[in-house]
């Protein structure tokens, strides 16, 4: 088998490896985003089952950057675009590991706290935005699965206006968590949990980004 084709197989490997480590950080995230609505219900059962499966989708996608790293590893220095692959792979890995952190820092504040000025509510709102990007790096996958560059190229334009709105998001909540948040541990929570999403979102724009110069090669 000749090295060209050897090089189409592997970037065909990766990107399916990809694409099931997006579809668990997709669902995952979007266990993050039902996560306030729990807290506020005050379900420590249903909490402590989301937590269980946020925790366990970390570990898969762990699992599946080791597979892509030994996929690329494989093929060597045939494969062109390798760089960028494995920088995706591992900043996903790190974007499971946000999510984990922030359902943990989330599920240890008291429901009053979220209640007050319906924080519970501009807080799923920003998780949602995070939700909305990592959906875009799902289809961005797809497309370059399909070799369409056109469309991921433009997905990945989409990504990034979402993580404009999240950068937004953030500071107004950043400003009222510190205005309405008055007891101390629950301010450092609240306010770790909101930075942590935002910082997720400067992940998944890594990504984004990342996919971008994928999609200009092929």
């Amino acid at each position: 088998m000749y090295s060209g084709e050897l090089e189409v197989q592997a970037k065909r490997k990766a990107l399916a490896v990809l694409q099931d480590e997006i579809n668990r950080i997709l669902n995952a995230v979007r266990d993050l985003s039902v996560l306030p609505s729990l807290i506020i219900k005050a379900d420590k059962s249903e909490i402590k089952q989301l937590l269980e499966r946020i925790k366990n989708t970390e570990d898969e996608v762990e699992a599946l950057r080791r597979k892509i790293t030994r996929e690329i590893s494989d093929v060597g220095g045939l494969m062109m675009n390798r760089e960028n692959l494995l920088n995706s792979a591992y900043t996903m890995d790190e974007i499971a590991g946000y999510i984990t952190g922030i359902a943990f820092k989330l599920s240890n504040i008291k429901s009053a706290t979220l209640k007050k000025e319906k924080l519970d509510k501009d807080l799923t709102e920003l998780i949602e935005l995070a939700v909305d990007q990592i959906h875009k790096i799902n289809e961005i996958i797809r497309a370059l699965a399909s070799n369409n560059s056109t469309v991921a190229i433009d997905l990945a334009h989409e990504a990034q206006k979402i993580e404009r709105q999240v950068d937004d998001k953030y500071r107004a909540l950043s400003i009222r968590v510190l205005d309405e948040t008055t007891a101390t541990k629950e301010l450092l929570l609240l306010k770790d949990a909101v930075e942590g999403i935002e910082e997720m979102s400067d992940k998944v724009l890594q990504v984004s980004d990342s996919f971008i110069l994928l999609a200009l090669s092929l």
